[in-house]
């Protein structure tokens, strides 16, 4: 497909902004802090501004200050960053055991520290992906930081009038209420060079969870207020980094105590011979799909299908019932390793062997004979974030190492579910991924997926089948480059953030090391939470509420009947044995 010569040369400016971002961050981890407005803060932001993420909307405009992106970044950053001066990223270093209070953003689970007023701790678990998120965050706040001081100062050099009714509101001298609510946010909109619609969204957008963040007015209050008094006072704004962060990095000291918990409880319970079934997806749609049905059956709402179900008790008021699913699973063989590793990824483990088939849901196809025979045992592990998907994966995959010797991990098959940026479909599309392109590398991981695209043809759902791109970062995605990614013969169909981090770790284990069979069964499937080419449609602009259920449970019901009726699978042509040990598929790989 021919490429438009100006498309292209935006794509490789793009793709050289991206290179210098992340070539800076990591030249100011290894040296250990930098200052907002001094020499590095500044080619952090250069680079940013040019680059023009599709998640950070207007950040290039100097008129409007990007308000859903804004949104976006306090969702993920400690209540009362805004307003800190000193900020650390941090290793797991004791303060857990502090009588400092423990700050977990609303869409990022991550331990914070307010240590003073001035002073905010971060600490980082998941690898390199997590600090340039966290860093491609804190910029992106600068840089409108920035803006909302220049729009508070008149030609005079004097804060203007709304900037002083702003402050009196945040410091407690006037009091919000019915009667003034909507003129302060009309003092707010001339503020932030935005409509009054737009600044009341996004004020409801963080007025829904007020217990995790301080609310619109605070946020851009001390953005402004922290911006001019590093310029009028020189109080310096600055990020560092622990010397614990900074040697840790890298050494998969979280993902080895993970895995280790995770095979010692396989040991254990002598479930380390068996099949053993590796999902990762989120915690709820494995649970709900096989122990959810029996426990619904007995309320008077009799939901027909295991989307319906979902939805049923996903509502708020269903929070009894959801606590009996829970334990209706731990009654059939389910147990869950709470995460005390600090990777934050939580682990079910299932025994198949203790389901009772009989009470199954009609949606799942069960064989009970294979069940009885092969006993497969399930590893549901929660979403890795970037790089970690490798660290986590890596350290799975690896042998136990016991006072008895080594054991291999007998895993028969690997199933990935996740959300992803789709460039050719809308939000709640399926994409099956036939290869994973590394982003800003050589590598590229082709592979034998054992979905296919006629899976879900029956579903309704709208289903893309072809490569994925594994990006560094979605915050550092612009319509350019993916533009490019979509329309040349790369031919992508979507972006994410883990693909070729897993499929790294699970060649390396089954091509190099040899610590898992080449045979192992690899599943990839995605559905869309977002298409960065439509405005509108990006992931600041909200989450995808229930339109993710269906999706998400397809997927699901996808991946069990795959695992638990191998014979039934259309892309299986095994013998009765190879069924037992899973669908047989080689691996492959290439660099280019």
């Amino acid at each position: 497909m021919a490429i438009d010569i100006i498309e292209l040369t935006r794509a490789r400016e793009s793709r050289a902004a991206i290179e210098r971002l992340y070539i800076e961050m990591r030249h100011l981890f290894n040296r250990g802090s930098y200052r907002q407005l001094g020499a590095t803060g500044e080619v952090l932001t250069d680079a940013l501004r040019t680059l023009s993420p599709e998640i950070y909307g207007s950040i290039a405009d100097p008129e409007k200050v990007e308000l859903e992106g804004l949104v976006y970044v306090i969702d993920r950053l400690p209540k009362g960053i805004e307003s800190c001066r000193f900020i650390r990223l941090i290793s797991e270093e004791g303060f857990s055991e502090t009588n400092f209070e423990v700050i977990i953003p609303h869409a990022r689970r991550r331990n914070c520290y307010r240590i003073d007023e001035d002073r905010m701790f971060i600490e980082v678990t998941r690898g390199r992906s997590e600090i340039y998120d966290i860093l491609t965050h804190l910029t992106f706040l600068y840089m409108e930081a920035e803006k909302i001081k220049n729009h508070i100062m008149d030609e005079d050099g004097q804060p203007i009038a709304e900037w002083k009714k702003l402050e009196k509101i945040v410091m407690g001298e006037a009091v919000l209420d019915e009667h003034n609510h909507e003129l302060a946010l009309t003092y707010l909109s001339t503020i932030l060079g935005r409509t009054l619609e737009e600044t009341r969204r996004a004020y409801q957008r963080l007025d829904a969870h007020p217990d995790k963040n301080n609310g619109l007015f605070h946020v851009i209050y001390w953005l402004g207020r922290l911006d001019i008094e590093e310029e009028v006072n020189k109080k310096y704004r600055e990020i560092s980094f622990s010397p614990t962060l900074r040697n840790r990095i890298g050494h998969h000291i979280y993902g080895e105590r993970w895995a280790n918990r995770i095979k010692n409880y396989l040991a254990e319970h002598e479930l380390m011979n068996r099949p053993l079934h590796i999902i990762s997806a989120n915690l709820h749609s494995v649970l709900n799909c096989l122990y959810a049905w029996p426990v619904v059956q007995k309320t008077k709402h009799k939901k027909t299908s295991l989307v319906e179900i979902a939805k049923w008790l996903s509502k708020e008021e269903h929070t009894t019932l959801r606590e009996q699913v829970q334990q209706y699973a731990r009654e059939q063989g389910l147990y869950t390793l709470t995460d005390h590793s600090s990777t934050n990824i939580t682990v079910q483990i299932i025994d198949t062997a203790k389901l009772d088939v009989r009470s199954m849901h009609p949606d799942l196809q069960i064989d009970s004979s294979f069940i009885r025979s092969a006993r497969p045992v399930l590893i549901v592990m929660d979403y890795a974030f970037g790089e970690q998907a490798y660290e986590t994966m890596d350290e799975l995959l690896k042998p136990h190492k016991t006072s008895g010797g080594i054991r291999k991990m007998q895993v028969h098959s690997i199933s990935i579910m996740g959300k992803a940026g789709i460039l050719q479909g809308g939000k709640g599309d399926i994409m099956v991924p036939t290869a994973h392109i590394f982003e800003g590398t050589a590598d590229n991981y082709p592979f034998q997926n054992d979905f296919r695209k006629e899976d879900f043809a029956h579903t309704g759902i709208h289903v893309l089948e072809g490569p994925m791109i594994t990006v560094l970062g979605t915050s550092l995605q612009n319509r350019d480059v993916l533009s490019y990614f979509c329309n040349s013969s790369w031919n992508a169909i979507g972006l994410e953030m883990e693909g070729a981090h897993y499929q790294k770790a699970i060649q390396s284990a089954s091509m190099i090391r040899k610590s898992i069979s080449r045979d192992v069964v690899l599943r990839y499937a995605y559905y869309a939470s977002d298409n960065p080419l439509i405005s509108g449609s990006t992931l600041a602009s909200g989450s995808l509420g229930e339109m993710g259920v269906k999706p998400t449970y397809l997927i699901t019901i996808g991946i069990l009947n795959k695992i638990l009726s191998p014979a039934a699978s259309p892309n299986s042509k095994k013998t009765g044995k190879e069924q037992e040990s899973g669908v047989k598929h080689s691996l492959s790989s290439s660099g280019s």
